[in-house]
């Protein structure tokens, strides 16, 4: 048995250290690192897409002098989720103020309205907002208001008698910049097309030269020779020359058959 005292004796293996991260009874509590319950986690809000991701609606300008009417097309209109109506006007000069006062991108026009008829409001609007596209909206199945409609700068013509089966498809193919007629409006278009193919009119685009149709208009627009001559910077005989060969080749006589052959061929508005 060794002797404790005796100092070459081998000593008794010493306990190992405990960790310096266990809890060390003889450290001082600091109250700086009580828990603080405002620095408590807060979670995040969920992320909402952003306004850009998500598909703009078709910003819709509406006018008809019938308040009844209004509320029946804004009805079918508002119930789609991608067509919105802005601006509501009782007339055609109403709609052209609030064409200046609403972002619009689409116009849905009635015909027969007071102060500016519907056709009046497409030719103003046309001109105002280039980039507007114009809808009629009207209750005449009628050739003479659809080639206006036409001529106004309207891409569509629509039957109030079936808008809740057509209107809305019309909007579309507005925005799409496609023509939107109803079926009668194609079979006019059609059978006016023929009557013109069996008149020879639709010959001129090919017998006329661009010269001649420009004198042509000039003429119907009441110009005289020497006028044209002006305008066109050619010489009084060259305006005398292309009247007589547009007489010669659309088998005309005066000027007045000439006006009246303009207007037909959209050169003239009536």
């Amino acid at each position: 048995m060794s002797d404790p005292s005796d100092p070459s004796a081998p000593s008794a293996p010493s306990a190992p250290s405990a960790p310096s991260s266990l809890y060390d009874p003889s450290s001082s509590y600091d109250p700086s690192s009580s828990y603080d319950p405002s620095s408590s986690y807060e979670p995040r809000e969920p992320r909402l897409p952003s306004p850009a991701s998500a598909p703009s609606k078709i910003r819709i300008l509406l006018a008809d002098d019938h308040a009844l009417v209004r509320r029946g097309v804004r009805l079918i209109l508002d119930r789609e989720p991608d067509l919105e109506v802005v601006a509501e006007a009782g007339d055609g000069a109403e709609a052209i103020d609030m064409a200046r006062a609403h972002e619009a991108d689409l116009a849905v026009l009635d015909i027969a309205m007071p102060r500016l008829t519907g056709l009046q409001a497409a030719r103003e609007l046309a001109a105002l907002k280039p980039g507007l596209r114009i809808l009629m909206l009207t209750m005449h199945d009628n050739e003479q208001y659809l080639f206006q409609a036409l001529k106004s700068g309207a891409c569509g013509y629509v039957l109030k008698s079936v808008a809740d089966r057509d209107l809305v498809a019309a909007c579309r193919a507005a925005m799409r910049d496609e023509p939107f007629l109803y079926p009668g409006a194609v079979t006019a278009l059609i059978r006016n097309y023929l009557d013109r193919v069996r008149h020879g009119e639709e010959t001129s685009d090919h017998i006329l030269t661009p010269r001649e149709e420009e004198v042509l208009k000039l003429v119907a627009e009441g110009h005289s020779s020497k006028e044209i001559a002006e305008i066109l910077f050619i010489s009084i005989k060259t305006v005398q020359r292309h009247r007589a060969n547009l007489l010669q080749k659309l088998g005309l006589r005066d000027r007045l058959e000439l006006t009246r052959y303009a207007i037909r061929a959209g050169l003239i508005e009536p």
